[in-house]
């Protein structure tokens, strides 16, 4: 996903659904549909992070066969 299409994705979450001038009115996303972008740009960028999720190993103390 290119990062101006996130942006994108992130401003339109924030910015009013709609706007009157005249009137002064400003309507805003439901906050349901902004709590889901975010869930949605997070989950984007965890999925391209370069990090280990989790790593098994058997430890050995010295001296044992």
């Amino acid at each position: 996903m290119s990062e101006s299409l996130e942006s994108d994705i992130a401003t339109a979450a924030v910015s009013p659904k709609s706007a009157s001038v005249d009137g002064n009115s400003v309507n805003q996303h439901p906050l349901g549909d902004q709590i889901e972008a975010d869930k949605y740009l997070a989950a984007k960028r965890n999925a391209t992070a370069k990090r280990v999720g989790i790593r098994f190993a058997k430890l050995k103390p010295p001296g044992t066969i």
